[in-house]
């Protein structure tokens, strides 16, 4: 049987991951959120005091000890660290920022690349991240790079995380962000950068709703048409 695979790209805050999982639950496929390894991998350096950017062959010695399970409730993907649900913890300032220093790491990104290829080859699936297009599915049926301005994305983290209690700050939350564009775009393996077959989604000015329906028909134009 062959298998749908849609790959979404985009940088830090453009709503891949929300768009992207409510759109796999409309069509019935598996979402995958690969942006939530990165983060668990930054959460382990954390919890053992490694600083990613700047002791890499400390985190790349221990790579073995990490232990990373996708499981699915009904409250959606969950993400287990050695066994620990770490769904909210990773969505903190702190490891959004080491997801982007972890990321750079060819060691990491081989590792989780290769069980992200698998997950693909067992389902019908929509994959979010980074390189999803260029590198991780370069043979997906439907590319996006999902965007919008950086304005737009840091208030939209904002708002996020207001409503969730959490005490934040705007321009910190922009400044993080541009730096997580830089770095992304920047690295040497694996750059963020639109694919050359992807479809540019420009979703600044529109409401969740709407960035949900146009990647939609998109993914059904693309595939049933």
């Amino acid at each position: 049987m062959k298998y749908i695979s849609v790959a979404v790209d985009g940088p830090a805050g453009a709503g891949k991951s929300s768009v992207s999982k409510a759109v796999a639950k409309s069509l019935g496929y598996t979402y995958i959120d690969t942006g939530a390894m990165y983060r668990a991998v930054a959460l382990f350096a954390i919890n053992n005091g490694i600083d990613a950017k700047n002791e890499t062959e400390k985190l790349v010695s221990r790579l073995n000890e990490v232990e990373i399970d996708i499981k699915y409730t009904d409250e959606g993907q969950q993400i287990y660290l050695l066994g620990e649900n770490v769904s909210k913890r990773i969505r903190e300032e702190d490891v959004s920022v080491g997801a982007s220093n972890v990321a750079v790491i060819p060691e990491v990104r081989k590792k989780l690349v290769e069980l992200q290829r698998k997950m693909a080859e067992s389902a019908n699936v929509i994959m979010d991240g980074r390189d999803i297009c260029s590198y991780v599915l370069p043979n997906a049926d439907v590319k996006i790079f999902l965007t919008a301005s950086a304005e737009s994305r840091a208030k939209r983290r904002y708002d996020e995380l207001c409503e969730k209690g959490i005490e934040c700050d705007f321009e910190k939350i922009k400044a993080d962000m541009e730096y997580r564009d830089k770095n992304d775009s920047q690295r040497a393996v694996a750059p963020l950068k639109k694919a050359d077959d992807a479809i540019l989604i420009d979703t600044t000015e529109y409401d969740f709703d709407g960035a949900v329906k146009l990647v939609k028909d998109l993914i059904l134009e693309k595939t049933e048409g």
